[in-house]
């Protein structure tokens, strides 16, 4: 299955977003580059037109992950954050990998923010992704 399969990427494209102004982070990033991880959501951080077509579709509320301001659309499949975890949003974005023509949070970043939320399930993740680069190289 490629990522256009996913019903959670479906979803995203029909978001219509303007990919120069997001990026997809949270765990999906793990799934872009080919490692198996079940994923409960979509997390997007936003800016610019992408934000303001996420303001038109939802309601806005605070994100419980730090501080950001978020709309939860498709009954919760997809997040889209206007932060994360205090980083400038321009730089994550321009920072992102395009990958089947979605933007991506790097890896570097999502080991990243999971060592420092330190949840078990994000410090799971991050042996997962250092193992995936370690086979990679």
């Amino acid at each position: 299955m490629t990522l256009r399969d996913h019903r959670f990427f479906q979803e995203v494209i029909a978001l219509r977003l303007p990919v120069e102004d997001y990026v997809i982070a949270g765990s999906a990033p793990m799934l872009a580059h080919g490692i198996n991880r079940n994923i409960g959501d979509i997390d997007i951080v936003a800016r610019g037109a992408a934000w303001k077509i996420s303001l038109e579709l939802g309601r806005v509320s605070t994100s419980p992950l730090g501080p950001a301001q978020r709309v939860v659309l498709f009954d919760g499949d997809v997040e889209v954050l206007d932060g994360w975890f205090g980083y400038s949003v321009d730089s994550l974005i321009e920072e992102g990998e395009i990958v089947d023509g979605f933007r991506f949070l790097s890896l570097a970043r999502t080991v990243e923010w999971k060592i420092a939320l330190g949840r078990e399930v994000d410090l799971e993740d991050v042996e997962l992704i250092r193992r995936s680069l370690n086979d990679a190289s």
